[in-house]
């Protein structure tokens, strides 16, 4: 049985500035999944990093946000067809935002409602239903 905290593909941040998620549009290359689309920040692990240092490196390198460490919170455990995906979410204030400087990956940024991005056709799917998920287990109303 394989261990997912050594195992793994990559890791995403749901990351909460305020009451809004901060979330990226994919770039649209050819052979890139899920093109064009709404994400989170986060993606492949390098080396043999741990799943909470992958989605916070990941994070810095797209938002050029630092995420504590500390305010990172186990979300959902992907695993399809042998690719395993860890899910965080972070709650920061929304005074964040200012600080949000765009890496080289994505076509570009935006903080949205978390409704907004549940009905948002572009969003990728499986991403919203993690986010429904998370926001129904903390309680809130806009799931």
């Amino acid at each position: 049985m394989a261990d997912h905290r050594t195992e793994f593909t990559g890791a995403k941040l749901l990351l909460f500035a305020g009451a809004r998620l901060v979330v990226l549009r994919r770039d649209q290359k050819p052979g890139l999944v899920w093109p064009g689309c709404l994400d989170f920040p986060g993606g492949g692990r390098e080396g043999r990093e741990t799943p909470e240092v992958c989605a916070l490196r990941e994070t810095q390198e797209e938002v050029g946000l630092v995420v504590p460490f500390d305010a990172v919170k186990f979300v959902h455990l992907r695993v399809v067809s042998n690719q395993v995906s860890w899910f965080f979410a972070a709650h920061l204030p929304e005074t964040v935002l200012g600080d949000v400087r765009m890496g080289d990956e994505g076509q570009g940024w935006q903080a949205m409602r978390p409704e907004a991005y549940l009905a948002d056709d572009t969003a990728i799917p499986h991403f919203q239903h993690i986010l429904r998920v998370y926001l129904n287990r903390i309680g809130r109303d806009d799931a």
